[in-house]
């Protein structure tokens, strides 16, 4: 691809990140077996030749740590990366093991990003994660969710609380997040990262057979996972969406939407009311 992929400026520092990122829900879980383990291998070698940098995991899903890690690894990715995880533990000594365990697994003594997983015992983690920013065993903290059902807890940690990011769902078939969340990344200067860009999948079963619309052209979209993931990075508040995938073509496809024309306020309205046509 001749194209290079459009960056984002985290507020907070000014570094920027690629806008498409590498998620390993389900996809990197696949343990120590190296039949499973190869296809990874590759996928994660091309996100890193494409330019791609953000890879998110949690210790929450299963060996995914461990395989990025090991493949990070072996493939000589630790500076072209930057990995966030998550926290997903009630109370701080089991919390601290848990982390530390997720270095061990990341094959890092430095994390860039460590987010607190759907805020289970939020408040006692990012004690716990300033004191490690202050350290420097973390660059930047964080919360996520997955569901607009615990939206309004999440947007009372990021009114109240100093952070960095903040990760939370959105795409053209759940918006709920245009309403409060984005807005109040923004006013918070925090970089925001989407999981579910895709709504869990839904999404592709609607349009299964169905062709783009003509004027998706205008904004360079050749596939639907192009479609669906321009609509999300053309956010203003998106910093980074974090697709999933294990296999090569789906990630030259994800990637492929990072670069070129995004859509502006008009194609964002018309490729919502199509979609809802559907």
């Amino acid at each position: 691809m001749a194209a290079s992929i459009i960056r984002r400026p985290i507020p907070r520092s000014g570094e920027s990140l690629p806008v498409i990122g590498l998620g390993t829900w389900q996809t990197f879980d696949v343990g120590a077996d190296p039949a499973a383990r190869a296809p990874l291998k590759e996928v994660l070698g091309e996100f890193a030749r494409l330019g791609g940098s953000v890879i998110d995991s949690s210790p929450m899903y299963g060996s995914s740590e461990s395989v990025a890690g090991d493949l990070a690894g072996e493939l000589k990715l630790r500076k072209q990366l930057f990995i966030a995880t998550k926290v997903w533990s009630s109370g701080r000594e089991a919390a601290i093991r848990q982390m530390e365990e997720s270095f061990r697994r990341l094959r890092t003594q430095r994390l860039d990003l460590m987010q607190v997983h759907n805020l289970v015992d939020w408040r006692t983690h990012l004690t716990t994660l300033r004191q490690w920013k202050e350290q420097g065993k973390v660059r930047y903290i964080g919360v996520t969710h997955y569901t607009a059902s615990a939206y309004d807890d999440l947007a009372r940690v990021l009114a109240s609380e100093e952070l960095d990011f903040v990760q939370f769902n959105y795409s053209v078939a759940e918006r709920d997040a245009e309403r409060r969340l984005l807005p109040l990344a923004a006013e918070k200067r925090l970089a925001v990262l989407i999981n579910r860009p895709f709504a869990g999948g839904p999404l592709f079963r609607k349009v299964r057979g169905k062709p783009l619309p003509s004027w998706a052209k205008d904004i360079g979209c050749t596939t639907w996972a192009q479609f669906f993931l321009k609509f999300v990075i053309s956010h203003a508040a998106v910093t980074c969406a974090i697709p999933a995938t294990s296999k090569v073509a789906h990630l030259t496809d994800n990637m492929s939407a990072g670069m070129g024309a995004l859509p502006d306020a008009g194609m964002r309205e018309r490729m919502v009311k199509y979609v809802s046509t559907l």
